[in-house]
């Protein structure tokens, strides 16, 4: 799969090792296999920071049915901040994949900017493009009538670039071209699944287009999933990058506050690609 076209595309090969994202999946499921009193400690009443939720759907406040889905969501800030607040049964696993992930994460920034045009990445591009991230512990159980909800509602990301480990259950689809076909990511052992996000998207004034994805509910069996979002930083100004419009390219973007946009996708339920709007001109 083509980030222009389509947004989505698997790779192997990479550089983080194949342990390192065992071992990963091997602490997600042991946090979701702790006791109820325990995962609550890290939920929104209960949690003594925002960088460090533990919860289940995505807005339940504005949903109109709960996604079938469970989540531990972890802001990273810093090492020593990590060591004091996230759990200690994933921390260091989450950390040694989020470390291990970085020079990927760089690579691929490298090569689509160089498909903008944009050839070199200085340290405020890159601060720009991952001056912070995000890694969700994803737990989708077992659903006894999966043909009534789903995992997760059509959506797109936020991020700059979403980096995904999939187990080998699958469940992943993404929407071809806006239309109405949905095609299955298979799981594919030691890949990792790479998605634009609006983010991106918005930089590139559309060059790179986010797409719609959405995860089925599983009637047979349990299945995690452990993103990274890579995101600009919450304080952050976001439009097209400046070397685009220079060459006369028409800004089709408005200049945004990052944070702003995320608090208006957090607002909502899961709506396909409708956060987008608030960037357009």
């Amino acid at each position: 799969m083509r980030p222009r076209k389509w947004g989505f595309f698997q790779i192997i090969n990479h550089d983080v090792p194949i342990e390192v994202l065992e071992n990963v999946k091997d602490a997600t499921y042991k946090f979701f296999g702790l006791p109820a009193e325990v995962k609550n400690k890290y939920s929104k009443e209960q949690s003594s920071s925002n960088n460090v939720r533990f919860g289940t759907s995505f807005t339940p406040q504005a949903e109109k049915a709960l996604e079938w889905k469970d989540y531990l969501s972890l802001f990273y800030v810093s090492e020593e901040e990590a060591s004091t607040l996230w759990p200690s049964v994933c921390r260091e696993q989450v950390l040694d994949y989020m470390n291990k992930s970085e020079v990927v994460i760089k690579q691929l920034l490298q090569m689509l900017m160089k498909g903008l045009n944009v050839d070199e990445i200085d340290d405020t591009k890159e601060s720009l493009l991952m001056g912070s991230m995000r890694t969700n512990l994803n737990y989708y159980p077992k659903c006894l009538n999966p043909e009534l909800t789903v995992g997760v509602g059509r959506h797109s990301d936020v991020s700059t670039l979403t980096i995904l480990l999939q187990d080998e259950i699958g469940g992943l689809f993404v929407r071809e071209n806006d239309g109405d076909n949905w095609i299955h990511v298979p799981p594919i052992k030691g890949s990792l699944v790479i998605n634009v996000g609006d983010a991106l998207q918005i930089m590139s004034n559309g060059r790179y287009r986010s797409v719609e994805h959405r995860v089925v509910a599983n009637g047979s069996n349990n299945r995690i999933s452990v993103p990274i979002f890579v995101n600009p930083r919450p304080a952050d100004v976001i439009g097209p990058l400046p070397e685009l419009i220079a060459s006369s390219e028409k800004a089709i973007y408005k200049q945004v506050l990052y944070s702003d946009y995320v608090k208006h996708f957090f607002r909502k339920a899961h709506d396909g690609k409708k956060t987008v709007g608030f960037a357009e001109l």
